[in-house]
């Protein structure tokens, strides 16, 4: 007798907490906007673990504490979009905007609800740029559901190692043993590239490869008495950007560098390789150390009068 009245106590409690979960299911359902808006409380009942992740994100703090706009009240819906219809099916890959390539959810779309609160400033030039032509997205390079970065939500632990993602060419140049200082932590891609757009393909911080190089190695922008024609046209004429198998980042070792221009009579013609050094196999002091550059010193550009060919 014992036995039935507990079996019966329990399948009588197993009805009342059904009847419970019904009618919150239905008040949720009931408590959404007109604009299928449900809330964020109702996400995380099922969405946990990226609920935990994200709240320690900057736009979790934002979106909480100090909302720039009514947008931002929304929470995960400020970004994914009204969730009612993907409350009704969680299977329909088309009821909310999803940041994956994945989910299907047109890349334009998914920009566009970034570019909801981060438009202007460094993204003025977004529209049109290599990367926004090339069906990038944001979270791509961006992850705003975690803090794998110190800044910025990166998709990485740091700028480089995002951009190197993909540019797996760029990567192998910064590891030969002529190399600007980005491995070992001295400076980032972003330090000459803006990724979300500018007036170059390249993708730099200024209108010529020179100005942007003038903005560290101020010494080489003169203006000299005397100037070096390729030095006044292009940096990259001899000077690689990532990095070199040869001294100070150049294209080619010297003095072979030099006789790319440098073919007139006398000395600047002759191919300094063993047989045609003067002496034979013994050094050649147009072959030492920084061979042309240890008679034309500046050779970048001199202000000496006598300087016309760099050696003062």
């Amino acid at each position: 007798m014992a036995d039935g009245t507990a079996g019966w106590a329990r399948g009588a409690l197993l009805i009342l907490a059904g009847l419970a979960l019904s009618a919150t299911t239905a008040a949720l359902a009931i408590a959404q906007d007109k604009e299928g808006y449900i809330g964020e409380a109702r996400c995380a009942t099922c969405h946990k673990l990226e609920q935990e992740h994200w709240a320690h994100t900057a736009h979790a703090k934002v979106f909480r504490v100090n909302p720039g706009n009514a947008l931002a009240t929304r929470g995960c819906e400020a970004c994914h979009g009204p969730g009612a219809k993907h409350l009704q099916d969680a299977t329909d890959k088309t009821a909310i905007i999803a940041f994956t390539h994945r989910r299907g959810t047109p890349v334009e779309t998914q920009n566009a609800q970034c570019l909801q609160c981060h438009k202007g400033r460094q993204r003025i030039f977004w529209q049109g740029s290599v990367h926004q032509t090339s069906q990038l997205s944001c979270s791509d390079c961006h992850n705003p559901m975690a803090k794998f970065s110190v800044s910025g939500l990166l998709a990485k632990g740091s700028i480089s190692e995002t951009c190197f993602t993909c540019h797996q060419q760029q990567r192998t140049e910064f590891r030969k043993r002529s190399h600007m200082p980005l491995p070992e932590g001295r400076m980032s891609c972003g330090d000459c590239h803006n990724p979300h757009g500018s007036v170059t393909r390249p993708l730099i911080k200024a209108d010529t490869v020179n100005q942007l190089c003038y903005a560290c190695h101020s010494e080489k922008r003169g203006p000299f008495i005397w100037e070096h024609a390729p030095v006044r046209r292009d940096c990259l004429s001899c000077h690689t950007a990532h990095g070199s198998s040869h001294e100070s980042l150049l294209v080619v070792a010297r003095p072979f560098l030099c006789q790319q221009c440098h073919a007139n009579i006398s000395h600047p013609a002759n191919l300094l390789t063993r047989s045609n050094l003067p002496r034979g196999a013994w050094p050649d002091e147009r072959a030492v150390n920084r061979s042309c550059s240890n008679c034309h010193s500046q050779i970048h550009g001199s202000n000496h009068p006598s300087g016309a060919r760099f050696q003062r």
